[in-house]
């Protein structure tokens, strides 16, 4: 997407906005795709929680990938936005065996990561095929927030209780239909995949009647200009070989999954934000903007550096400015960053913006959440309405004093 194209968004739907290119996720899609070619069954499930508007899990079903899902909601969600209850895999953490029983009853691919519920679940419904989460005790991540396979997590199943869950799988007479990993986000070496997936390899040979393997996913995205990524055609050239060999000696042609979120839909994003005011102190310039980490939180919340551009002034002077939100508590999103000349009305572009960056949007201070556009065939579409003052109080109940 071009700037006028976004500037022209930010004028007809305001600001602050999310707008999406849906032609850099089909691109993103395509590449996944190309790289793990060569695999005769390959399986990407799309990981919802990065951005469950149901337009843009509409169109990622229309790709032809899967749902990975982390609550009953977004199972729900998926199935609304039309995936099949086959082509959606639920992998929570934490939630009640009760949450899991309901789940199933819907017909997805359970994916359980607790030694406990797994011998309640496979004790009440043995019939019922589930695919158990290993932490392979790898520590990567690119912020510790974002590191969930690590000894210390409190995602999957240990493998050194690997004796533990084939007593539980035994005696409850389950049927064990996958192995899933998690290793964290943000991952440059592809060497920990590597490592990670003989990890899982090892806890897969003890079962006799796998379906698929789920890697996760992790996959680095640049947010920045020159910024290094996961290089996604070297890791499915040495993922691919490592798998055919695996399969080869298991003595079937198994499904080789993933489950990509942002990946797929971070660099499509951008958010368009306003700036209210210039404040200049004694050491610093603040560009003051019409939002604040109630709509974009990542910044502060893991450190991402994202991108920012004055879509108003694109040819202007660079100069050093500490980009700042509305919210009466510390949000910035940019010490000191070099940014064409601001004056008070210039939209500024946030890139990488299609992730975990609505999704983490709140009401914080009292403020709505914005609106959300989806780019499709040189067209803006809007996806999600800019709240008002009635959905603040939506589900308040009044009482009398």
């Amino acid at each position: 997407m071009n700037q006028d194209t976004l500037l022209q968004i930010a004028k007809d739907y305001g600001s602050p906005v999310y707008v999406y290119d849906a032609h850099k996720m089909e691109t993103q899609y395509k590449r996944l795709t190309a790289a793990f070619s060569k695999v005769k069954h390959l399986k990407v499930n799309y990981a919802a929680k990065a951005l469950t508007n149901i337009s843009v899990l509409k169109f990622i079903n229309h790709l032809g990938a899967g749902l990975d899902t982390v609550s009953i909601q977004e199972v729900q969600l998926g199935l609304l936005a039309g995936f099949q209850a086959e082509n959606i895999i639920y992998t929570p953490n934490g939630v009640s065996l009760e949450e899991i029983e309901n789940v199933a009853k819907l017909g997805v691919q359970i994916n359980i990561d607790n030694l406990s519920i797994l011998e309640q679940f496979g004790t009440k419904h043995p019939k019922v095929p589930v695919c158990i989460r290993i932490n392979p005790h790898i520590m990567a991540g690119g912020n510790t927030n974002i590191s969930v396979g690590h000894i210390d997590s409190k995602f999957g199943i240990s493998i050194h209780q690997t004796p533990l869950l084939l007593r539980i799988v035994e005696n409850t007479n389950m049927t064990i239909n996958g192995i899933h990993m998690h290793t964290g986000s943000d991952i440059l070496d592809i060497d920990v995949f590597i490592q990670a997936s003989e990890i899982l390899f090892d806890v897969a040979r003890q079962f006799d009647n796998l379906e698929f393997i789920d890697f996760g996913s992790g996959f680095k995205v640049p947010y920045k200009e020159n910024d290094i990524e996961t290089n996604i055609e070297e890791l499915g050239e040495k993922l691919t070989e490592r798998f055919q060999t695996f399969c080869k000696n298991y003595g079937k042609d198994l499904t080789l999954a993933f489950e990509p979120g942002k990946f797929l839909v971070s660099e499509s994003g951008y958010f368009l934000a306003k700036v209210n005011a210039i404040k200049q102190t004694t050491s610093t310039v603040f560009a003051q903007i019409d939002s604040g980490f109630n709509h974009l939180i990542r910044p502060m919340l893991y450190g991402a550096q994202q991108d920012i551009v004055n879509i108003s002034n694109p040819e202007g002077k660079q100069r050093f400015y500490s980009v700042v939100g509305y919210i009466c508590e510390t949000d910035t999103f940019a010490n000191n960053r070099r940014i064409n000349e601001i004056t008070e009305g210039d939209v500024l572009a946030f890139k990488n913006a299609g992730a975990y960056c609505f999704m983490m949007a709140s009401n914080y201070n009292s403020r709505y959440r914005p609106a959300e556009v989806l780019w499709y065939n040189e067209t803006a579409h809007l996806i999600r309405k800019r709240e008002v003052f009635e959905d603040l109080t939506r589900n308040q109940v009044l009482i009398e004093f």
